[in-house]
């Protein structure tokens, strides 16, 4: 898919606009909001567990937990049962494998995923097969199939209809579209959020400083920028967690993010090394629609 994003960049700078250049005030001098992180019970935070543990999970995608802190992460979110929550192109599912479950009897999940008439055969290809992915086991047999676009004028769901929305590495991909398209689907996840609602974010984190080519380019996104949008967008920060962190990733690989697993799109060359770097540094970001 990067290949796809970035080509549509391309044509950007070839148009002689001017490059995006990211903010680098430090993330620490954002004022937080006044609403508290949210704090879960021990029965939520049991449900959470369960949920990461269904044995309805696929074994390559539960290998992937060390690296991706599922329970933590949902945890740090603030995700409850009886929710309803929107996840942001969910691509083959490693987190709806464990939303689905975990939402299936008292809330509801919202897979806002590719246009179906997409003229992006990768788009189609992959809402294709997570569609299948639904079909295959009971405790999916609730997902709302919804679609995520950068038209304004189709909204993701009913306005205010959502407790949560998450998103997973995936604004590089919105960010190699255009700085407009970004701003529209930042605008998006807080319309269909109730206020109080609260907005999850998982991101390859880039050095401070750098700018928007270099961010498509590697995948790496500064959370300078994320944290801008955002709060542009009308949302207040509520707080940042090193839950997804690595210091073992430098940031800097001939393939960008995708030099390191899962992808390893250099193949065998500097596979061990990769290997023992694991995947890449992330931010965990929390962010509210004011009441």
């Amino acid at each position: 898919m990067r290949h796809l994003l970035v080509g549509i960049a391309c044509v950007c700078v070839a148009s002689g606009i001017a490059p995006v250049m990211a903010q680098t005030a430090d993330t620490s001098s954002v004022t937080l909001s006044t609403t508290q992180a949210p704090a879960l019970s021990f029965e939520e935070t049991a449900a959470i567990r369960d949920a990461v543990g269904s044995a309805t999970r696929s074994i390559s995608n539960i290998m992937r937990d060390a690296h991706r802190n599922p329970q933590a992460t949902l945890e740090f979110f603030g995700i409850r049962a009886d929710q309803t929550v929107v996840e942001i192109w969910p691509g083959q599912g490693w987190y709806t494998e464990i939303l689905a479950p975990l939402l299936h009897e008292d809330g509801k999940l919202i897979a806002a995923h590719f246009p179906e008439d997409s003229d992006v055969e990768f788009f189609k290809k992959s809402r294709a097969d997570y569609q299948r992915l639904l079909t295959r086991r009971d405790v999916y047999n609730a997902v709302e199939m919804a679609t995520l676009d950068y038209d304004p004028g189709n909204p993701i769901a009913e306005s205010g209809s959502a407790d949560r929305v998450v998103t997973f590495r995936n604004v590089h991909n919105w960010l190699a579209v255009g700085m407009d398209e970004t701003r529209t689907v930042f605008a998006k996840m807080f319309d269909v959020l109730k206020p109080g609602g609260m907005l999850g974010l998982v991101e390859h984190r880039a050095r401070p400083g750098v700018d928007l080519q270099e961010m498509i380019d590697t995948g790496y996104v500064s959370e300078e920028l994320i944290t801008e949008l955002a709060l542009e967008a009308g949302f207040e920060l509520v707080s940042r967690s090193a839950i997804n962190q690595n210091p073992q990733d430098i940031r800097d690989h001939p393939e960008g993010v995708w030099s390191l697993p899962p992808t390893l799109r250099e193949g065998n060359d500097n596979r061990i090394e990769y290997m023992g770097i694991g995947e890449s540094d992330r931010m965990t970001l929390l962010f509210v629609k004011p009441e």
